[in-house]
């Protein structure tokens, strides 16, 4: 039961070349960069990324798609301040792109973790990405059938952890982070601080540890924006 890993090494050791690894976080805000650059350093290939945006500076998943690891990304927001290097490399063919509605790809995360193959939703009809998508009527209105979105692992960021793995999140951290958690066959997480187990509140825990694999305290995590600010590069 006890779910405490000892190093973000050791956390991403089981992701290998060609995982599909969903990436919490929307922009800086719950994103897991001390992960993703153990990632970075594990240095897997070929991986579908599904996360919220593209990456922003050189540091986290801009990092990870700098060092050429990332083969297909599966997002909402492909351009933001900085997503320089993301641009770069779509640009030159050597990345490619899955685009999908915010609200889609959310559900087509929880589709996942809550065992739905596929759902309708009217965003996208009549758009190039409702292309070669089955459509549907009800009540008059089009629809656009969606699949659902699962990964072999995920990186997420919570706030507290127990040692079986209850999770708890910091405001709008919690994002993309509870989803992702449900719809990966391995969950890694980081966390600020870890707590004994009985010291969060049962009504408080978001993320039951029965969802959690793998936890790994970073008592004084890194901001992305705080990175970007300062000009890092990693690695």
């Amino acid at each position: 039961m006890n779910k405490i890993t000892g190093s973000l090494s050791e956390a991403v050791a089981s992701i290998k070349d060609g995982a599909t690894v969903m990436i919490g976080g929307f922009g800086g805000s719950g994103s897991p960069v001390e992960l993703i650059h153990a990632l970075v350093d594990a240095g897997p290939k070929n991986l579908t990324v599904v996360n919220n945006n593209a990456g922003n500076g050189h540091v986290g998943l801009a990092a990870l798609i700098e060092q050429g690891q990332v083969a297909k990304l599966i997002c909402s927001f492909p351009r933001s301040s900085d997503s320089t290097v993301f641009n770069n490399l779509y640009r030159a063919g050597g990345i490619e792109l899955e685009l999908v509605p915010q609200g889609t790809l959310a559900e087509r995360i929880r589709a996942g973790g809550a065992g739905i193959p596929a759902f309708y939703t009217p965003a996208s009809y009549g758009t190039e990405l409702a292309e070669g998508k089955p459509i549907a009527e009800f009540d008059g209105r089009h629809y656009v059938q969606e699949r659902w979105l699962k990964a072999d692992a995920c990186l997420i960021k919570a706030e507290f952890a127990d040692p079986m793995g209850n999770l708890t999140y910091r405001l709008a951290g919690r994002n993309f982070n509870p989803l992702m958690a449900m719809a990966s066959t391995t969950t890694i997480v980081q966390v600020s601080r870890i707590v004994e187990a009985g010291a969060i509140d049962p009504e408080h825990v978001i993320t039951p540890g029965i969802f959690v694999d793998k936890v790994v305290e970073v008592t004084q995590p890194k901001q992305e924006e705080v990175l970007i600010r300062q000009g890092a590069v990693y690695p």
